[in-house]
């Protein structure tokens, strides 16, 4: 990494403005003079994507197994808890896990956790290094959404899977050292609570490279095609557009989470739009 922090994209304004509460201000000034706003283009980012960094951790090895749950989604009875149908219960706080649910209340345990089985899946990848791999679970999925997402005619890349605790130490470093921890915090994850780090998460793009990371991605082909499709390869879109009181985070169209496929389809049939929601957690807008 680089001993100056990166300069701020421009979606990671829309974080700052939106939480100020001028969200419209802020679409506006991104929208072209001759174009009509759409009600999905307002977002801010969770973790920001960082040059691709090599992983020398990571061995592939086989698919992650689930180990004794520490904490189980079947003791929420609650209308929004997982439907029974959904099985087996996994754990929401082991890494390991496809269940596991990390936000700004629930660090990774252990924070600095590495996938034992990081892979590079076989799909167009916009990306190389650590930035390329995935768990061996998640990388099987997404080649087969990739793929029908083709065969209709629709093209996505893998714009930025893992992510290492030490590449996310220096992402977010650089943003407390340019902006203070209270503007870095609406725009990077704090080491330790990134998604990316556990490998069931990933950002799509566009085949054509339109709007990556910007509030436009939600119109680009990839983004509209994974809304509609993405729950039947086991993902979800974890930060859903005006939930950001419950998720810490601002609409991001192009991070898709694995849960698989029972509880993302379940997740969809239903209605629920948020993990916290559906795992009966509380919300979790910012650090405790």
């Amino acid at each position: 990494m680089p001993n100056n922090p990166p300069p701020l994209p421009t979606r990671r304004v829309f974080a700052s403005l939106l939480t100020a509460g001028a969200g419209m201000a802020a679409l506006a000034a991104c929208t072209p003079e001759n174009a009509t706003p759409s009600p999905v283009a307002a977002t801010a980012t969770s973790e920001a994507p960082s040059a691709p960094v090599t992983s020398s951790t990571a061995t592939p090895s086989a698919a992650a197994t689930e180990t004794a749950p520490v904490e189980t989604a079947s003791a929420t009875p609650s209308s929004t808890a997982p439907s029974q149908a959904v099985a087996p219960q996994h754990s929401l706080t082991d890494p390991t896990s496809p269940w596991v649910v990390v936000n700004k209340h629930r660090p990774l345990a252990p924070q600095d956790f590495v996938p034992a089985d990081l892979v590079q899946p076989g799909v167009r990848l916009a990306v190389s290094g650590e930035a390329a791999l995935l768990n061996s679970t998640t990388a099987a999925a997404a080649e087969k959404m990739f793929g029908a997402a083709a065969a209709e005619g629709v093209i996505m890349t893998l714009a930025s899977g893992y992510r290492s605790y030490s590449t996310q130490v220096a992402t977010y470093g650089g943003y407390v050292a340019s902006t203070g921890q209270a503007a870095a915090d609406r725009a990077s994850a704090r080491p330790g609570h990134s998604e990316h780090q556990t490998g069931w998460a990933f950002d799509i793009g566009d085949g054509a490279g339109a709007c990556s990371f910007q509030p436009c991605f939600a119109e680009q082909p990839a983004a509209v095609w994974a809304k509609a499709n993405a729950h039947k390869f086991g993902f979800v879109i974890r930060y859903p557009w005006m939930f950001h009181d419950t998720t810490g985070y601002f609409y991001e169209s192009w991070h898709l989470r694995y849960l698989g496929v029972e509880a993302a389809t379940d997740m969809s049939t239903r209605g629920i739009a948020t993990l916290e929601e559906y795992f009966g957690l509380e919300a979790a807008p910012d650090y405790l």
